[in-house]
C-alpha cells in the first residue's frame, strides 16, 4: 500500500515519466549536437579559459575531471572542472556546456544570491533526500508511539525540495549567462548560438523534471500522512 498508493500512481509516476523525457531529451540533444564542430575550432576548456579571462578571473584554473558530463563550477576551490569530451572537444555541445560552468563561476564571483542559497543548504538537502523515507516509512509502520517521525520525514524532505525550487533558476541563468558571452565574444553566432541552446534548454529540463518529482514526492507524502 505504501509503495503503490494512488498518489504515486497519480503523482509521482507521471513526474517520473517526465523526467526519464527529460533524460533521453538531453541525451539526443547533446549526441545531436556534439557531432557539429564551431566554425572557430576553439575547443571548450579553449572556451572555459578565454571567457574566464575576459570576465577577470585569470585565477580561475579549467581542469580535466574524470568521467562522463561530470563538468561542474567547484566554489570551494574555486576551479572549473570540465569532462575530457568536453574539454577537448570543439562541438556546439562543448562550447555551450563549457560556458555554462563559466556562467557558474562568473555567478559566484558576482555574489549571485541563489547560487550562495544553494551551496548553502546543499549539506542538508542531501540529508533530507536520503532520510526522509526511511523515516516516513517508519512513522508510517508504526503509526501509534512513532507516529512522529512521518512528519519529522516530511519536514527534513522540505530541504530537498528547496534545494531543487533553487537550483532551477540557479541553472537557468548559467546558461542564460553562457549563451550571451559566447555571443558577445562573437565565439557562436546565428545557428550554432542555437545550436549551443538547445543543448542547454535540454539540460535546464532535467532540473525541471527533478523539481516536479521532488514536489510530487512531497505531496504524495501529505497525503500518505492525512490518510493515516
Amino acid at each position: 500500500m505504501f509503495f503503490f498508493d494512488s498518489g504515486f500512481i497519480l503523482l509521482v509516476l507521471p513526474a517520473m515519466a517526465f523526467a526519464l523525457y527529460a533524460q533521453n531529451k538531453v541525451k539526443s540533444t547533446y549526441t545531436r549536437y556534439s557531432r557539429v564542430s564551431s566554425r572557430n575550432r576553439l575547443t571548450g576548456g579553449q572556451i572555459a579559459r578565454s571567457l574566464l579571462d575576459e570576465a577577470g578571473m585569470e585565477d580561475i584554473p579549467v581542469e580535466l575531471t574524470q568521467g562522463q558530463l561530470t563538468d561542474h563550477y567547484d566554489p570551494r576551490a574555486k576551479v572549473v572542472r570540465l569532462s575530457s569530451e568536453i574539454f577537448r572537444n570543439n562541438s556546439l555541445a562543448a562550447l555551450g556546456i563549457a560556458a555554462h560552468e563559466v556562467g557558474h563561476a562568473i555567478q559566484h564571483d558576482t555574489g549571485y544570491a541563489l547560487l550562495g542559497v544553494r551551496n548553502a543548504i546543499f549539506p542538508l538537502a542531501g540529508f533530507g533526500s536520503k532520510a526522509a523515507f526511511p523515516l516516513f516509512f517508519l512513522g508510517f509502520l508504526f503509526s501509534g508511539s512513532l507516529s512522529f517521525l512521518m512528519d519529522i520525514g516530511i519536514a527534513v524532505f522540505l530541504f530537498a525540495v528547496f534545494f531543487q525550487t533553487v537550483t532551477l533558476p540557479v541553472e537557468l541563468n548559467a546558461s542564460s549567462r553562457a549563451l550571451a558571452l559566447l555571443d558577445g565574444g562573437g565565439f557562436l553566432q546565428g545557428e550554432e548560438l542555437e545550436g549551443a541552446g538547445q543543448v542547454l534548454r535540454a539540460a535546464a529540463l532535467t532540473y525541471v523534471a527533478a523539481l516536479a518529482v521532488a514536489l510530487a514526492q512531497l505531496f504524495r507524502l501529505l497525503l500518505l500522512r492525512e490518510r493515516r
